[in-house]
């Protein structure tokens, strides 16, 4: 991916970080959009942006082109989650998880996609989740903005496939980052992590790794596609 630029929301940490440093070890040049700055490294770019905001969005992805030049990548990372039963989840929790995983990724591809389209084409992957295909109790919110992530991209891939623009999604089981691990250490997360038919959870570089493959040239004929990495969890 030498010579090409991509544009990674919420590649501060987590997902994103493991996403931005594969795109980089391919030799693409990377602009991250967060909230937190991410480690700093010579050629990569950084637009402090929140995904929920169109006018901070479409301002972010302009100064990105501006000061590279081009842009042919772009991975939606950033997300929240309210983690709370159905009948229990207050709306706030609902409509910022809503506002952010869903909402966000639109704005930022619509900004992104008039970029890649004067530019001849490009790729646009999301991070959705395993959550999306399958219920999974106490992720009501999180659920319907991943599994509204699936019928977006579908769409995106229709309308933007003519324009040389391929859409597609990530689905990951749970990932262990720095951050995830403690919240997985424990009986919960045993239980869990024995319903997977691998035997364990994924790691950000395995997801990372699946969006390399479909940001990169070998991926041109996948469109609308959802790429499960999840270790077989959802085949049940």
């Amino acid at each position: 991916m030498r010579g090409s630029v991509a544009l990674v929301t919420g590649g501060a940490g987590g997902i994103g970080a493991a996403v931005v440093e594969a795109l980089e070890e391919a030799g693409a040049r990377v602009a991250v959009l967060d909230r937190t700055a991410p480690e700093p490294r010579e050629g990569r770019l950084f637009a402090d942006c929140d995904v929920t905001d169109a006018a901070g969005v479409e301002a972010a992805v302009d100064e990105v082109v501006a000061r590279a030049g081009r842009l042919d990548v772009v991975v939606n990372c950033a997300g929240t989650a309210t983690i709370a039963p159905a009948l229990e989840i207050d709306l706030a929790g609902w409509e910022s998880t809503l506002r952010v995983n869903l909402t966000g990724s639109f704005l930022v591809s619509r900004a992104a996609a008039r970029h890649l389209v004067a530019g001849g084409g490009g790729r646009i992957v999301t991070i959705a989740s395993q959550a999306a295909s399958v219920g999974l109790a106490g992720h009501v919110a999180y659920a319907a903005s991943k599994a509204g992530l699936l019928g977006m991209t579908r769409t995106l891939a229709l309308e933007w496939g003519p324009l040389g623009i391929t859409v597609n999604t990530v689905s990951p089981t749970v990932v262990l980052t720095p951050l995830s691990r403690p919240n997985w250490e424990n009986p919960a997360g045993e239980a869990l992590r024995a319903q997977v038919p691998v035997g364990r959870f994924a790691e950000a570089s395995e997801v990372a790794a699946a969006v390399l493959f479909l940001a990169g040239p070998g991926a041109a004929m996948v469109n609308g596609h959802d790429l499960l990495v999840d270790g077989g969890y959802t085949v049940r």
